[in-house]
């Protein structure tokens, strides 16, 4: 009867826990829609606290350093997500993007090849930015 007990404590201390872990998420992105970024951020690192494998709360921390222009904690995130997920198209656009505007061609190219090999979602803009590079190299 003890283990009964004890067995059904652990399953919803377990689900209330879970629970709690998305809803950090869930209540970053909302802030995070309505551009208040300090409470976004700290939402996306709670929730980085509850489930360090959260690669949605880096990906939005990516986000939220872009617009603060703190490129260093950006590109520290955005590698972090495709650690998490190598084949996350969003990042690795993004990180191209980023390397592209740090004037490190060679980076974004792999980065944009990596993209196009892998690509469903981001595959014109995996185009465009082929061609940017192409000019911007040239220069």
């Amino acid at each position: 009867m003890i283990r009964k007990f004890l067995y059904i404590s652990m399953l919803f201390f377990v689900s209330t826990n879970l629970f709690a872990k998305s809803e950090y998420v869930k209540q970053g992105i909302d802030l995070y829609d309505k551009q208040k970024f300090e409470d976004a951020k700290f939402k996306f690192e709670q929730g980085i606290v509850y489930n360090p494998k959260s690669e949605l709360s880096y990906l939005y921390l990516s986000k939220i350093f872009n617009k603060q222009d703190k490129k260093n904690l950006e590109e520290k995130n955005l590698n972090t997500v495709i650690l998490l997920n190598p084949k996350n198209e969003e990042a690795i656009y993004n990180l191209a993007i980023l390397k592209l505007k740090s004037s490190d061609y060679k980076k974004s190219n792999e980065l944009n090849k990596k993209l196009k090999s892998i690509c469903s979602k981001f595959c014109s803009k995996s185009d465009q930015l082929k061609t940017e590079i192409e000019n911007l190299s040239k220069k």
